[in-house]
């Protein structure tokens, strides 16, 4: 019995900075030319336009919460611990209005049919978590299952739906709330470390949420069918991509080479998990890649001969939002629904994380178009082009 993720709903905080103004931001605290240069340069090349934070401190007369000054005017960079605790109140709040969100707008489920509830996180800690938050908030049955996937990184979007898939394999009854939410800029670094600058550049926050269940969809509503999942891992970039909790925040890893990485690899890693459902690149009709940069994009375009146009909702994502960690690929799948053309088409979603560690979905959307609706996400905003000159990330 497959699968079928029936509605995917996405959530961004209240403010919002345009990729201009952190590039300028950051360039007034660099502390030599050199550095100012490279955020140019960096922030200039990201494909970002605007990006989604819960840190209001850099807004226009705010009270800075974490990024406070000290007395000659230095930036006084916030504890592990200070930062976790705006974690723990944000994600609380973020995650029970998405939950409530992705109930209301999901045809044929109430709050009473979930079974089981999937979080996914790597950007904070907090027990009690959002899991057991939306249970009490939404007024779940309270002995609905709930798991957490910590610390996974970009990727954690497919080992949550894959288990998701599992449980409705195995209980025909079951319904399964999935969620990612990541608030990457809490562990914003300023500094002139090059890692620290293209992680800046990149990282954001936003929360996405899907339902999974057994059931048929609802007749002309779009879904997707869960075919199959698929892991690997790329042990050249173990060194390339890391997360680690340090004493300022989480400490990223993030070199240059990763999108070379991934373009080496890609076509033969796919060979392998299209050859499990009898299909190759070819017979892939859309493309969720995790817009983990825009050079990464380039090089999966590339290296697997997409048009032009193949990566279009995964590039649309990173413009809108930047990279918000494992909600991302939630954001591309949920785009490519609502800006379906055909009946049915079959997608290939990849994501991509510490390891270097590689997640494929092959899904089959059904249901058919639906008319392209944003009144919850915050899209309101008109951005102006990005150069086309490759990026570093």
């Amino acid at each position: 019995m497959p699968a079928f993720i029936h509605h995917i709903a996405t959530r961004v905080p209240d403010t919002a900075y345009t990729q201009k103004f952190a590039r300028d931001f950051l360039k007034d605290c660099a502390p030599d030319p050199k550095t100012k240069r490279l955020i140019q340069i960096v922030y200039d090349r990201s494909g970002i336009a605007t990006r989604y934070s819960v840190v209001d401190d850099f807004t226009e007369g705010a009270d800075p919460v974490l990024f406070k000054r000290n007395a000659e005017g230095e930036m006084i960079p916030p504890t592990t611990g200070e930062r976790n605790k705006v974690y723990a109140k944000a994600s609380r709040e973020l995650s029970v209005a998405l939950a409530r969100q992705v109930l209301e707008e999901a045809e044929g489920f109430v709050n009473t049919d979930v079974t089981h509830v999937i979080f996914a996180s790597c950007t904070g800690f907090a027990n009690p978590g959002p899991d057991y938050h939306i249970i009490r908030e939404l007024g779940l049955n309270p002995g609905v299952e709930r798991y957490t996937l910590g610390f996974m990184g970009c990727y954690a979007a497919f080992p949550a739906l894959r288990m998701a898939a599992q449980f409705c394999e195995a209980n025909p009854h079951a319904v399964v709330l999935v969620m990612c939410l990541e608030l990457c800029t809490l562990h914003m670094q300023i500094n002139g470390q090059t890692d620290s600058i293209l992680a800046n550049s990149l990282f954001a926050d936003g929360a996405a949420a899907a339902i999974v269940s057994a059931r048929a969809p609802v007749a002309g509503t779009p879904a997707y069918r869960v075919e199959g999942f698929s892991s690997a891992l790329l042990p050249s970039g173990e060194n390339d991509m890391a997360w680690e909790i340090g004493d300022e925040g989480f400490n990223i890893v993030l070199s240059s080479y990763v999108p070379g990485i991934i373009g080496s690899n890609i076509e033969s890693l796919l060979e392998g998990v299209l050859g499990e459902s009898a299909l190759g690149v070819p017979d892939v009709e859309e493309w969720a890649v995790h817009p983990g940069g825009r050079s990464i994009l380039d090089k999966v375009e590339t290296s697997l001969a997409l048009s032009s146009s193949a990566l279009a909702s995964s590039r649309n994502v990173l413009r809108d939002y930047g990279n918000m960690s494992s909600a991302t690929v939630l954001f591309v799948l949920k785009d490519l629904l609502e800006r379906a053309e055909s009946e049915t088409a079959t997608t290939c979603a990849i994501a991509f994380g510490p390891g270097l560690t590689v997640e494929t979905a092959v899904l089959e959307r059904i249901g058919g178009p639906v008319p392209l609706s944003r009144d919850t996400q915050k899209t309101s905003l008109r951005f102006e082009s990005v150069a086309a000159e490759p990026s570093l990330v």
